[in-house]
């Protein structure tokens, strides 16, 4: 009763989000986000719960992973007696959906963050800055009047992790502004200039991701970041990534790779392996940072994409 979430908390009416033609796809994402949420708060096997997840839809799997991960995050968070519900399950089957259970302790930080509670131990030095952005999706999903509609930034982050918490808003603004391009380009526009490419980063992201919306609607997303199209390949890019890792490749992801990446779901996937070589630790720029320059500098010029030939180990 104390971690419910009601499933009207996923309907565009309840959110007072914009109602575009891909309305029912995305509240049906929300709608399977809180069912992996809820069964991974009736379900204490680990195994057992990866098992019945695995039961849902394949196309939307990812979303009932990241709320399964934000549910035991949760727990993990408020119960002393167990702390790690969250790493057992990434050790029983999880692992595949590995991105998106990142995602979802971000979610769960979000949940908690006025709480003195401790958090899951996130090792991984690249995947640990997706619970930050899941925490900008988070706000921007449930506090866009705050985050979008006034572009407040969260007190607690600084430096970077401000960056990474707008990828994640970006993400949220495909669901706010119901992947509506013309409308999504203009809330974009009405943030500060340094804000913009992070933006439009998870904007690329979801439309791969989440999908909802036809060819025309993703050509049109092309045209609207000319300025930023390497930053909306690198997010497509990171869809294709996920998604292939989880083994449900979809058409739309697909389509969003042929234009605006010009590439196959596949290759979009590899680019991501590629730019991982010889990656160096966290410095002055964070490598989660330059793993994402690595692969925006593929579609930034001609000149720049050829630091990902074969021959040479690192840009």
């Amino acid at each position: 009763m104390l971690l419910g979430i009601s499933p009207a908390e996923a309907s565009f009416a309840r959110r007072g989000f914009w109602h575009g033609r891909a309305r029912e796809r995305l509240e049906l994402v929300g709608v399977v986000f809180l069912q992996g949420y809820q069964l991974a708060l009736e379900e204490n096997n680990p195994r057992e719960l990866v098992a019945r997840l695995n039961l849902l839809d394949a196309e939307l799997l990812g979303f009932a992973f990241e709320g399964a991960a934000m549910s035991l995050a949760l727990q993990d968070m408020l119960t002393p007696w167990k702390k790690d519900r969250w790493l057992c399950f990434m050790q029983s089957g999880g692992a595949g959906h590995t991105y998106m259970s990142h995602v979802g302790v971000g979610w769960a930080q979000a949940r908690l963050q006025r709480w003195r509670a401790s958090r899951p131990r996130l090792t991984d030095p690249l995947l640990r800055w997706l619970a930050i952005d899941g925490y900008g999706f988070h706000e921007g999903y449930f506090h866009w009047q705050r985050f979008i509609k006034d572009r407040s930034l969260p007190e607690r982050l600084a430096g970077y992790s401000r960056r990474v918490f707008d990828q994640g808003l970006g993400r949220s603004l495909w669901f706010v502004n119901g992947a509506d391009v013309e409308r999504i380009a203009a809330t974009i526009n009405s943030f500060t200039a340094a804000r913009r490419a992070d933006l439009w980063s998870g904007v690329g992201l979801a439309c791969a991701y989440a999908g909802g919306v036809d060819r025309s609607s993703i050509k049109a997303l092309k045209a609207a970041a000319p300025l930023y199209k390497a930053q909306v390949a690198q997010g497509v890019c990171f869809a294709a990534k996920t998604r292939q890792r989880a083994g449900n490749p979809v058409e739309h992801t697909e389509l969003a790779c042929r234009i605006l990446c010009d590439l196959s779901a596949d290759d979009a996937a590899a680019l991501t392996d590629l730019a991982l070589k010889n990656l160096p630790g966290d410095g002055a720029v964070p490598a989660y940072e330059i793993w994402r320059q690595r692969i925006q500098a593929r579609f930034s010029s001609e000149i720049a994409s050829s630091c990902f030939s074969s021959e040479v180990a690192s840009c």
